[in-house]
């Protein structure tokens, strides 16, 4: 079942995480103070508003408990930052995400109920737009504009199955680039290799492919 977003801040964090999100088929709502930001964005995304995040009123008019995730990249005002994550939690939103800046920052976020602090520099937008989409999403890294590296729990469709006929390369055109199986690490593993309970793949290939295998193969 897919979940619905909202992510409040629009500057490069915050729109590369929503895009993100919208482009694997979520509903995502985007909320800004800037007007400009919130029309540029509108042409990709359909729910885009602009308010004023520090206002409880205005949260409560939007709904926004209804949401199952929140994400707060608010970046340079630190006020504004910590003051939406506290609203959201008082407002009864079930699980926050909240962009900081520096590790103070970070401690604050916390103190006021932010079930997850995330750093730009460390958690760049698409990444933490993946993990979010799927519990069974370890990891994602963007390679290039349109290519990507993600680590996965196998699927459990794939237990006890060959590399060779997981058929993940012409179905999808994803390569294995390695297993990740307790202590061992199986790089460019043999095509006869058998998929385990526990086995981590990592698994490259365009973005569009990798959103296709999440979609089928992965726990939304």
């Amino acid at each position: 079942m897919k979940k619905i977003y909202a992510v409040i801040g629009l500057g490069r964090f915050g729109s590369s995480i929503a895009e993100t999100l919208a482009a694997a088929g979520h509903e995502v709502l985007v909320v800004d103070s800037d007007e400009v930001r919130v029309q540029e964005i509108s042409k990709a995304l359909i729910h885009a508003v602009v308010a004023d995040s520090t206002d409880k009123i205005v949260l409560k008019s939007l709904g926004i408990r209804n949401f199952d995730v929140v994400i707060v990249a608010i970046g340079q005002n630190v006020q504004a930052s910590v003051l939406t994550t506290l609203l959201l939690k008082e407002l009864g939103v079930k699980y926050v995400v909240a962009r900081a800046d520096r590790f103070l920052h970070g401690k604050m976020l916390e103190k006021v109920g932010a079930d997850r602090v995330v750093f730009p520099e460390r958690d760049m937008g698409k990444r933490v737009a993946h993990n979010l989409m799927s519990t069974n999403v370890i990891d994602y890294f963007e390679v290039a504009p349109d290519l990507g590296i993600i680590e996965v729990k196998v699927p459990c469709q794939f237990v006890n199955a060959s590399l060779i006929h997981s058929n993940l390369r012409q179905a999808y055109g994803i390569t294995v680039l390695a297993i990740r199986r307790k202590d061992q690490f199986l790089l460019s593993p043999n095509p006869e290799e058998r998929f385990l309970e526990g086995d981590q793949l990592i698994l490259v290939g365009e973005s569009e492919s990798l959103q296709r295998f999440e979609a089928k193969y992965t726990d939304q």
